[in-house]
């Protein structure tokens, strides 16, 4: 028992080797991770604009179905109480409305 204490104050830290190992499984563990990690936050973002686009439309029909007619803006269907403010004004600036269909300002005509 003697023997063990004195091996055991003895040791005093770790061994460049040790603390080399250990660095370089923490630099593979992150090469790993990161990418992984900025790819979910641009499904996150697609899917996020696939949801809103869904809602948009899905008002925009129920406006023309009790309406009798297409609504001309994003702030008619607020105004009529469809859309909230938050929902208008990320409407207004990400989406278009064309005859009563929802479309991203980024995509291109068909």
């Amino acid at each position: 028992m003697k023997q063990l204490n004195t091996w055991m104050k003895r040791e005093d830290g770790f061994t460049l080797i040790e603390m080399s190992l250990v660095l370089f499984i923490i630099s593979a563990l992150l090469l790993l991770f990161v990418p992984n990690i900025a790819n979910r936050q641009t499904d996150a973002n697609k899917t996020s604009d696939e949801a809103i686009v869904t809602v948009l439309q899905t008002q925009v029909d129920m406006y023309t179905m009790d309406k009798k007619g297409a609504p001309a803006t994003f702030k008619e269907m607020e105004t009529n109480k469809y859309l909230t403010a938050k929902q208008t004004v990320k409407a207004e600036n990400d989406f278009n409305l064309n005859a009563g269909i929802v479309t991203p300002k980024t995509a291109a005509p068909d």
